[in-house]
């Protein structure tokens, strides 16, 4: 099992930053990622990033404006959120995908993180 932990979710103003954290622990995984379900709507990839190379993968309705990155030594990988919006308002999970799932680009669906935070709530107001 890999176990991950989120934090640094929070209220925020329309416009401002705000960086969430996670740790991850247990088993080796091959990538870490982050998605995002916002009220009555589905599961939604946001990045991922590969855990051996550091390569990172944002999904465009994200781009220029998120950025991950990770501490390797610390087991820690981060989502840097930029001039954010009320339509950013979602629980973020972080989620990991298995060590034999090393295919980079990584499928993205929901369905394929086989491991899953607890998830931080984010509330943009406007």
């Amino acid at each position: 099992q890999v176990q991950l932990l989120e934090s640094g979710g929070g209220l925020v103003q329309s416009g401002d930053s705000l960086r969430l954290s996670c740790a991850a622990s247990g088993r080796p995984f091959s990538t870490l990622g982050w998605l995002r379900q916002a009220p009555g709507k589905e599961r939604e990839f946001i990045a991922a990033l590969s855990w051996s190379s550091g390569s990172t993968l944002i999904a465009d309705s994200a781009n220029d404006r998120f950025f991950m990155f990770r501490d390797h030594a610390k087991n820690m990988a981060y989502l840097q959120m930029n001039s954010l919006s009320p339509e950013d308002t979602a629980v973020y999970y972080c989620a990991a995908q298995p060590l034999w799932r090393k295919s980079w680009p990584p499928i993205t669906q929901a369905d394929i993180w086989d491991y899953w935070g607890q998830g931080t709530q984010v509330t943009v107001s406007s």
